[in-house]
């Protein structure tokens, strides 16, 4: 590990106790700042009324108000996620009412995008929607450093994330720690970040859903519309606003849906994309990515196409610019 690398482990690591929320409280008032929470939203119904429900019991409360919106983004639900999210208290927006002029792509990343046009806050905080057992320490651990060091511009939360078999067993991965990053973040992310961008070395969690960033930062940093969101957004802010701009914060423990072995090979072929454009930009071709299931002939191939789409920074859109100016 880098030299600066230590350095900023020991500078801009923290865990959430360390700011509780009375100090956050009393720091966001003095410079008048807002914090909106965007909670990227498919097929969520389970968890996605707990969560905001926590939201508004605990940081939207007059005693506490640390949140001033907090939205979900359905991004083409079928089943009832953006009812019981409303119901629960959130504002709903469905992603294809968001800049309808440009045809919505499908993919995490551009609902993230989107939730830009239809937030006011000076501070963004990214929460997943599948998380189990939510706690208000993700939201008020990454918006923290944002309200009390105004030289730290994005957040990441890092956390132990325990894998729940099928039969209800908690381990801890083959590695034996329950503080591994997830299956594509230790067999594709992190070797990615430590060959190319070593000084993002020191993230715990770099694929993680749960952030907080200044506005502006987000204005203008270009969006990879799929699962490559999480790994372009930080190698393109470490390019922009440098490693000590950057923190994370322990939030304890995250439990949410897991998905099976072929959709983490889509997931890491998009991350693995994300991370190429960023190294070659301009040299390659749309790839594809090609994975077998068992049929009843044998083995048969199912072929996707990689998400490769970018989407430009916020402040290069029309619409965008104009809402800022009325």
């Amino acid at each position: 590990m880098l030299d600066e690398v230590e350095t900023w482990l020991a500078r801009r690591s923290w865990s959430v106790s360390e700011r509780p929320l009375s100090r956050l409280t009393a720091a966001k008032r003095a410079p008048g700042a807002r914090v909106s929470v965007v909670l990227p939203a498919l097929n969520e119904e389970e968890t996605v009324g707990e969560i905001v429900s926590v939201i508004r019991r605990e940081l939207m409360r007059p005693a506490a108000p640390l949140v001033d919106e907090l939205v979900v983004i359905d991004s083409g639900s079928t089943d009832a996620t953006g009812k019981v999210a409303a119901e629960a208290g959130a504002r709903v927006v469905h992603r294809d009412e968001i800049l309808p002029r440009l045809p919505a792509l499908p993919g995490k990343g551009e609902v993230l995008w989107r939730s830009l046009l239809v937030t006011e806050g000076d501070i963004v905080c990214f929460v997943d929607a599948d998380l189990r057992d939510f706690s208000a320490d993700f939201v008020t651990g990454i918006v923290g450093p944002l309200l009390t060091d105004p030289d730290v511009q994005f957040v990441k939360a890092m956390y132990d994330r325990p894998l729940t078999g099928a039969d209800g067993a908690v381990g801890t991965g083959s590695g034996g720690s329950a503080a591994q990053g997830g299956r594509v973040t230790e067999l594709m992310a992190r070797p990615l970040l430590n060959m190319h961008w070593p000084r993002l070395a020191g993230f715990v969690q770099p694929l993680g859903g749960e952030y907080a960033v200044r506005r502006p930062l987000l204005e203008q940093l270009p969006f990879p519309v799929g699962y490559g969101v999480e790994l372009g957004l930080l190698v393109d802010a470490l390019h922009t606003v440098g490693l000590d701009a950057l923190a994370q914060v322990d939030v304890g423990v995250r439990r949410h849906r897991h998905q099976d072995g072929q959709a983490l090979g889509r997931m890491a072929a998009a991350i693995y994309r994300t991370a190429q454009l960023r190294l070659a930009r301009g040299q390659l071709l749309r790839p594809e990515l090609t994975q077998f299931v068992r049929g009843e002939e044998g083995f048969e191939p199912r072929t996707y196409p990689v998400d490769t789409e970018e989407r430009p920074p916020m402040c290069t859109v029309a619409e965008y610019a104009s809402r800022r100016v009325a």
